[in-house]
């Protein structure tokens, strides 16, 4: 994933759940999924599908029970 790629990942998530504190930054040594952050807080990880034609990615972000306690 490329620079431009992550900064259109990063604007299409901060658009689609109105919140720009979102950030999506590269991994270290790895070029086929990026990092997404609330703010400071690691909250998941988007992967890269280009196995097929068509390019696609997958944001997979897990939630631990312990963060619906305070709910």
């Amino acid at each position: 994933m490329d620079r431009d790629e992550i900064e259109k990942l990063q604007s299409y998530l901060q658009k689609t759940f109105g919140n720009m504190g979102i950030r999506v930054k590269a991994r270290p040594r790895k070029t086929d999924s990026c990092e997404v952050y609330n703010g400071e807080e690691f909250i998941g990880v988007i992967y890269v599908d280009d196995e097929d034609e068509d390019r696609s990615f997958m944001f997979q972000m897990a939630i631990l029970d312990i963060d619906l306690e305070d709910l």
